[in-house]
């Protein structure tokens, strides 16, 4: 048996499509985008397959790229004969991130595996020189961060039809355990077998989730080569081999597994994930312009299947059998034949109905979720492809990798799979993938790049990003390429993916397959089923003794018995611990806030620390600029800040013959022309496109942008000695191959000058070639020439700090650093440019420069500065979360003086404490014997020690700003990037740890490091929450735990939150909701649980003397009573105001409940009018004294408890504000009245099974009821708190002191606090 529990073990239909309980297979319809790295220090948990934990803890780092050909994301481990599992092995996996790799050495077991494996070439080549004998594998598939094992089996005949034929006589019992607990069913009617011949497998996933997937076997008679890409030449005399040495692949075996394709390699003995075929023959841009045959296109569509997102829905059919088996239904279906046989016929009837029309109604809107999931996955139109030399148009469902077709097909308005742009340019919306609606340029992809290709890595490299076109992704504009010829053009690129394969596919199956909640609150929920159930067991045994004491028929004296545990267990649990959720996604839709992952709500109510992206999210994403400051040459320092762009311009006449003439340029009319040309603007329809900041940059210019469109070149046309077209002055502008556009100043018009011999002939520019900006160099430059002008000029603009190493030392004037740490410790954002002047640089040579020899040896020139706004909301998020105990962190990609300067403005760190900066005064960040050294940045003087990150105290005479500014234990640390890398690669652990427990500020980080710092926050258990707005947050996004991306997109693969309101505010919001969502399932489930236990309660009392509830007293309590105060609890909006609080146990109200019904019922027993029970072998004797008084009782019970289980402040409103709550407390409270008045109709009365009782009794009990409210509130605002304490205090002495294990990041910051190490 697994050491898991039952619970656990009861995994049916888990990871199926709408599987499961109805009531909780909505939220799994929608998923979060996992994200896509495995995070260090998780792990697999494998119940079924027996893996090593060495293995398995290593598995999680798993491999960045590929580890062989055709093999990128799969490893697999070999299996012991006797049983399921990874043989000992000794592996070595390469791991690490785009700064660092490392080798891990493996091994399972003490023993030497060496000594149990064959030789190094068996896990890749296994099979090869005899049978294949494997039988289990380990796959991790790194796009989606999933890590599984499968198994090989055939199915055992002989035991499938004995467990059909044990069916009936068991009725049906032994069918259900083995659809319950799919362990067994594999056990049982499988058979084990080597992967070469397995019918089917069995799949455990990381998460313990058992499936069995069947294998497919096609006639394929195609080179091996065509689905696993290159293959390695070593010859095998059991194959056909061609004269390449690649064999002929004569069947194809293959399964799908979340829509994921894993073929058999035949050579190999394992499957292979085949989403990264990468074919042979793309060796360069070329070859890919080649297309496919048509005879080669049914073989890849059976190889990769269509191309198309197609969801395999269940019929309405399957659906109703799903919850038929399910364990929940099965015990609603036990319970209403025990009802019906104790003679409970209207209320079993009434729980039917109401079951059946939940059940019809919940399949109805899950067939509409699965409608518009279809609606929103597939995209079919029609293509024009290239095969065989021809052009015909197919169905885009018909394409297959290495298809070439036609992008600037005006009918094209999104791209229908993954492709890689060959010819013309286009401009697309990818708001889907990065949640940024700033269009993307994309250019024709080039062989260097195409060599960048690993269709298996978690991501794109950015070098190839450029040319790469995303499946789903809109199409802004296309354009043809620019060619000479008479043959007409167009803009094609080749398909490298389709169907699941895409990016798209992954969207969708992160919505499918969202990752398994853990969450404590679920698991405690269960943990209470299972002590309530013991409970159910006690209670039944000692009713079974009293009721055969009482010699009560044994048939009745069963079903009494066994009606203990329908009560125990309520039956609508499982529904309610969904209500907070569902009315919290409502809540946030309409505030614009949308949310792919359901099960991420509740999460967002436990985030202990957020982050957040500075530009455009803390604050405004248009930013303006304040003016420019440029080099004065001569004095070897900065001008003054010029603000208008009519002071760069040199006087008339000065300047343009010196440009014709190459004799170079100077500083203002340099940085006048950078912020022309130095952007990745396009014009549409009219409008520039582009980044904000580009946009404002360029605005302040004043000039023109103009893209350059083809214009064929007349006969006899020639080009002048600069390679330039003839055409290039007179008329509309010509066209230069590789030149994107030309910018005009205000003074001159597109392509033509106001008079033939003005100074705008010099001004004119032509964009030549860009070189787009790349996070690693922070920085982007462009190659540009002066019609009719010998030379050219590369304009570089980027971050200050990488303008020393590409500038010639003496451009850099004297006050540099003065002037900048001026601009950005008041919160300024500012841009370095630079330089330079190419005398022979024609029009062929200027798209032909390599970036390194474009920017080095550059002239700084000067500064941009843009002012850079908090939006308006920022400073009160802020603070708000502080008030909450959240903590606050900022991850920004800027220099890290503006960020701190935003961080003080915006509250994130206090003006008054002291923010400590490192800096590296020894050697280099990627060396580990590199010195760094912390210096606060109000008083260098002050520093901290480099280990422990505490504050080494100052010399008095050296700091004059101790009065104003005390040094305490409350100060902050800002961390550039490059020292963030340094401390995580070559730093003791106690220095990570500190650097993680103080740092606020994280300046120049790039995408990756983004990602790791959450990772690295995570691993000392803190719950992260991250906000951003751009494509450079994606990483972080996704591994976070509640990731909200701030976009125009309602779905987005970055985050599983999406706000279409651009600011901060969406934040406390998403922690309200979720906070108000988990006090609702937690004040569901004990409301639900109380309800049970008082119920428990009333049931055992009256079995003491045979007597029961009636049939219309339980319809009236379950109905009336319990179902709207249960439903109309989750109602409630959270309160407006974050705050810390503890949620309360449910220990003491049970025993309330309990002492207020025995109290009354031994009251009751006393009186002189009371008539007893009457003992009745054929049925319950209802009509007593006992039956009235304790169901009264109970109802006032109920309605008191849903009142004081609705938790108001802190985390929700108040009550009072819950209108539909608030009328279903006073529907029944009026109700619950009625049925007590003496003047009750006679058939009400009878039909409620009530007895009569004097009228001071009446009185008795309604004010008994108020009591039990008064003392039951009390109980649970006051004292409910300090009971949890004393039972937490005497469990932790009975567990020796250990007590409940706190969060890591506690215990450092407590460690911090005392001053010790850490």
């Amino acid at each position: 048996m697994s050491r898991a529990s039952f619970v656990r073990e009861v995994e049916m239909a888990q990871n199926e499509m709408f599987a499961g309980p109805i009531s909780d297979s909505m939220h799994s319809s929608v998923a979060s985008f996992a994200h896509r790295r495995p995070r260090q220090g998780s792990r697999s948990s494998f119940n079924f397959f027996n893996v090593s934990e060495s293995f398995r803890d290593q598995a999680w780092a798993g491999p960045e790229g590929p580890t062989s050909p055709g093999n990128e994301a799969v490893e697999d481990s070999d299996d012991d004969e006797d049983q399921y599992g990874a043989s000992d092995s000794d592996e070595e996996l390469e791991i690490g991130t785009s700064s660092r790799r490392k080798v891990i050495h493996i091994r399972d077991t003490l023993e030497d595996p060496l000594l149990v494996r064959h030789d190094s070439a068996r896990t890749d080549l296994s099979g090869i020189h005899g049978e294949a004998t494997r039988k289990t594998q380990e796959i991790y598939v790194e796009q989606e961060d999933l890590r599984m094992v499968i198994g090989g089996h055939t199915t055992n005949h002989m035991w499938k039809a004995l467990s059909y034929a044990a069916a009936v006589p068991t009725a049906g019992i032994g069918w259900l355990l083995l659809q319950w607990i799919p362990k067994w069913r594999i056990q049982l009617l499988g058979n084990k077998a080597i992967l070469h011949d397995a019918e089917w497998l069995a799949i455990e996933n990381q998460w313990g989730q058992l499936e069995e997937v069947p294998i497919k076997s096609v006639r394929y008679d195609k080179p091996l080569s065509t689905v696993f890409g290159q293959v390695e030449k070593v010859p095998n005399p059991a194959f056909d081999m061609e004269e390449d040495n690649d064999p002929i692949l004569h069947h194809l075996r293959y399964f799908d597994y979340r829509y994921i394709r894993f073929c058999y390699h035949p050579i190999k003995d394992k499957f292979i994930q085949i989403t990264g075929y990468k074919d042979p023959a793309w060796t360069d841009v070329k070859a890919l312009r080649e297309g496919v045959s048509a005879d080669d296109v049914e073989p890849r569509q059976l190889a990769f299947g269509k191309n198309d997102i197609v969801i395999e829905s269940k019929t309405t059919g399957q659906l109703l059998m799903d919850e038929a088996v399910h364990p929940f239904y099965i015990f609603q279906i036990f319970s209403l034949i025990l009802w019906s046989v104790d003679e409970y016929y209207y209320y079993a009837a009434c729980i039917f109905f109401i079951s059946a029309f939940s059940i019809g109604t919940t399949l109805i809107e899950t067939k509409r979720t699965m409608a518009r999931l279809s609606e929103l996955s597939r995209f079919v139109c029609a293509v024009r492809v290239y095969r065989d030399g021809f052009w015909s148009q197919v169905d885009s469902n018909d394409l297959v990798p290495g298809d070439v077709y036609e992008v600037s097909d005006p009918s094209l308005t999104q791209f229908p799979c993954d492709s890689i742009l060959l010819t013309g340019d286009c401009i697309v919306n990818e708001s889907m993938l990065t949640g940024e609606s700033v269009p993307v340029s994309k250019g024709p992809c080039t062989t260097p790049a195409l060599r960048l290709l690993d269709l298996n890595a978690s991501s794109i490299p950015p070098s190839l990003a450029k040319h790469f076109l995303f499946c789903g992704t809109k199409i802004i504009r296309s354009r043809k390429p620019q060619t000479d010829g008479t043959e007409e053009a167009v803009s094609v690129a080749v398909v490298v993916r389709t169907g699941f394969n895409t990016t798209k596919g992954a969207l969708v199956r992160s919505m499918l397959f969202p990752k398994p909640s853990d969450f404590k609150f679920y698991r405690d929920s269960f943990r209470y089923i299972g002590v309530m159930g013991i409970i159910a067991a006690l209670g039944f045994v000692a009713s079974l003794i009293n009721f055969i004491h009482l010699k009560l028929p044994a048939y009745l004296v069963i079903v009494r018995a066994l009606d203990l545990i329908t009560i125990v267990v309520p039956p609508a649990l499982p529904a309610t611990l969904t209500i907070g959720t569902s009315f919290a996604l409502s809540r946030l839709k309409k505030s614009k806030i949308f949310c792919i992952s359901p099960t991420r709500i509740n999460v967002g109510g436990k985030l202990d620390v957020v982050c957040f992206d500075k530009t455009g999210t803390l604050t405004e994403d248009g930013l303006d600029v304040l003016g420019v400051r440029v080099v004065e040459q001569d004095k070897n320092m900065f001008s003054d800040l010029f603000t208008l762009p009519e002071e760069l311009i040199p006087a008339q006449g000065a300047g343009a013959e010196g440009l014709e003439d190459g004799e170079g340029f100077t500083t203002r009319e340099a940085m006048l022309k950078t912020m022309a040309t130095c952007h990745s603007l396009n014009m549409v329809d009219g409008e520039m496109l582009g980044d904000p900041l580009d946009v404002k940059m360029f605005e302040f210019t004043h000039w023109r942008f103009e893209e350059i469109m083809k214009r064929k070149r007349a006969a006899g046309e020639g080009t002048d000695g600069n390679d330039a077209p003839n055409g290039i002055e007179g008329g509309p502008l010509g066209m230069v191959d590789g030149v994107r556009g030309a910018v005009y100043p205000p003074w001159a018009k597109g392509g033509q000058t106001v008079e033939p011999d003005d100074t705008s002939k010099g001004w004119a520019l032509a964009i030549c070639k860009q070189f787009e900006f790349v996070s690693s160099l922070r920085r982007a430059s462009v190659v540009v020439r002066h019609f009719r002008a010998k030379g050219g000029y590369v304009y570089v603009k980027g971050a200050p700090e990488c303008m020393r190493d590409i500038c010639k030392p003496e451009t850099l004037p004297d006050d540099y650093d003065e002037l900048l740490a001026y601009y950005t410790h008041r919160g300024y954002r500012v841009i370095g440019c630079a330089a330079k002047y190419m005398p022979k640089l024609s029009w062929v040579r200027g798209h032909k420069l390599k970036r390194a020899d474009a920017e080095k040896d550059l002239d700084f020139i000067g500064f941009i500065i843009f002012e850079n706004k908090l939006k308006p909301q920022t400073e009160g998020v802020i603070n708000e979360l502080e008030r909450a105990g959240i903590r606050k962190v900022m991850v920004t990609g800027d220099n890290i003086l503006t960020a701190i300067s935003v961080g003080r403005e915006c509250s994130l760190v206090s003006s008054d404490e002291h923010i400590f900066v490192p800096r590296i005064v020894q050697g280099d960040p990627s060396e580990q014997n590199s010195t760094i050294e912390w210096e606060s940045v109000d008083d260098p003087s002050i520093k901290l020690d480099n280990v422990t990150l505490t504050p080494l105290p100052p010399s008095p005479s050296e700091s004059q700003l101790e009065l104003s500014k005390p040094l305490t234990n409350d100060y902050s640390l800002a961390i550039p990037g490059d020292v963030f890398r340094w401390i995580i690669d070559f730093a003791p652990q106690q220095t990570i740890q500190a650097m993680l427990l103080r740092g606020q500020i994280f300046a120049r980080m790039s995408p990756d490091e983004k990602h790791e710092l959450v990772e690295r926050l995570q691993e000392i258990e803190y719950c992260v929450g991250f906000c951003g707005d751009g494509a450079n947050d994606c990483g972080a996004l996704k591994a976070a735990d509640v990731g909200i991306s701030l976009s125009e997109a309602e779905a987005s693969v970055a985050a599983p939150f999406t706000s279409r309101v651009f600011d901060t505010s969406c934040v406390p919001q998403i922690i309200k909701e979720g906070r108000a969502s988990l006090v609702t399932s937690f004040s569901c489930f004990k409301y639900m649980s109380l309800y049970s236990a008082i119920q428990f309660t009333t049931v055992s009392i009256l079995y003491k003397s045979g007597s029961n509830l009636g049939d219309f007293q339980f319809l009236y309590i379950d109905l009336f009573l319990i179902l709207p105060i249960a439903v109309f609890m989750g109602w409630a909006s959270p309160h407006p105001t974050l705050a810390r609080k503890r949620l309360t146990p449910l220990l003491a109200q049970i025993f309330l409940a309990f002492l207020t019904q025995f109290a009354a019922y031994k009251l009751v027993e006393q009186q002189p009018w009371y008539v007893p029970p009457v003992v009745d072998t054929d049925k319950s004797n209802i009509r007593n004294s006992a039956n009235s008084t304790l169901f009264w009782v109970s109802c006032w019970q109920y309605i008191a408890t849903g009142w004081v289980l609705n938790g108001g402040k802190p985390y929700r409103k108040s009550v009072i504000h819950n209108v539909p709550f608030l009328l279903s407390i006073l529907g029944c409270s009026a109700a619950t009245l009625y049925l007590m008045t003496p003047w009750l109709p006679k058939w009400l009365f009878h039909l409620m099974d009530l007895t009569h009782v004097p009228n001071y009794w009446r009185v008795d009990i309604v004010l008994w009821g108020l009591l039990y409210f008064v003392v039951s509130w009390v109980t649970e605002k006051w004292i409910a708190d300090r009971i949890g304490k004393v039972v937490v205090g005497v469990k932790r002495m009975m567990s020796k002191g250990e007590g409940k294990k706190r969060k890591e990041w506690k215990r450092i910051a407590e460690r911090l606090r005392e001053g010790g190490s850490v």
